[in-house]
């Protein structure tokens, strides 16, 4: 089981809290780091400093960090042009000598639109379907050759396809509730399948529906990664789980109903719960950026367990 540091940094982070975040998550032996992408805090956090933009972030990690795994839960669809996004994502992942991973969707979140005067069309997913189609083509063409595409969103004519990402291929992440659009999305374009803050059964019947369309379209069904973004909450005692609940403003019942908390060996045997369903990897939402700690006893004694 994989385990990877996922971040918020629109409830209020600095890049040099970002990198603080990501040194320890290498240091800690985790797998990757990833951040969400958005502009405007959720529910009550004042999101001070301000936004930090995830690609740019990212690219500033790249050159200081050595190991880990670095990408995006989800690069919102509707904030990038499908062209500069393969351009933008291809650059930070030579800047990282090939570690970047793009995880893409629609984009939901329509109150950060509007502060920042972004378009927020109502057909985001077809949308989607064309950047996914789009970025993915110019990644695939071969150097010396172009790219072209005539969507009912985009048009492309004869793009030099360039630059090409370090990577032979950049790994695609997509993930979602969606019963239907969003598993045929994934059987075509995904390498990853992640499901976020869902319980053992709703991921369970997710990743059979992406497993069915992947094998319908074609695919094995693992050849796909599954996993799940779950907030986790770890205290070496009763105490300490309360204490990190309190400063993130949740409750402890609502925590281990809806993610990861109690003591590590509760959350062992959770993550062995969603393990046995199908899931290889654990997307960690942390949310309380300064609590270095813990992420020191989530890999010393949670991470450990796991092999």
């Amino acid at each position: 089981m994989d385990l990877r540091i996922f971040t918020e940094p629109q409830q209020g982070a600095s890049y040099d809290t970002l990198l603080t975040v990501a040194k320890a998550t290498e240091d800690l032996g985790f797998d990757a780091f990833f951040r969400s992408d958005h502009y405007v805090p959720m529910g009550s956090a004042d999101g001070l400093p301000g936004p930090t933009d995830a690609w740019i972030t990212l690219a500033g990690l790249a050159r200081e960090t050595k190991r880990i795994r670095l990408g995006t839960l989800m690069t919102a669809g509707t904030f990038r042009l499908p062209g500069v996004l393969a351009i933008q994502v291809a650059q930070v992942d030579q800047m990282s000598g090939g570690r970047v991973e793009l995880g893409l969707g629609a984009g939901w979140f329509e109150e950060e639109h509007k502060a920042y005067g972004i378009p927020f069309p109502k057909d985001k997913f077809a949308r989607l379907e064309e950047q996914l189609a789009i970025v993915t083509g110019l990644w695939a063409t071969e150097v010396g050759k172009t790219f072209s595409y005539d969507g009912t969103y985009y048009q492309l004519t004869d793009s030099p396809a360039l630059p090409k990402p370090a990577q032979a291929k950049v790994p695609v992440l997509i993930g979602g509730h969606g019963a239907t659009r969003t598993p045929r999305l994934a059987a075509r374009y995904a390498d990853e399948f992640n499901m976020p803050f869902a319980s053992i059964g709703d991921s369970e019947r997710q990743f059979g529906r992406v497993r069915a369309a992947a094998e319908a379209a074609g695919r094995r069904a693992d050849d796909l990664v599954y996993s799940n973004a779950l907030v986790v909450c770890v205290g070496k005692d009763d105490a300490e789980v309360a204490r990190r609940a309190a400063v993130i403003g949740r409750q402890v019942d609502e925590l281990k109903a809806n993610g990861l908390a109690g003591s590590p060996a509760e959350v062992v045997d959770k993550i062995g719960r969603y393990g046995a369903i199908g899931a290889s990897r654990i997307y960690l939402q942390v949310l309380d950026l300064h609590d270095l700690e813990h992420l020191d006893l989530i890999s010393s004694q949670v991470q450990s367990q796991l092999g």
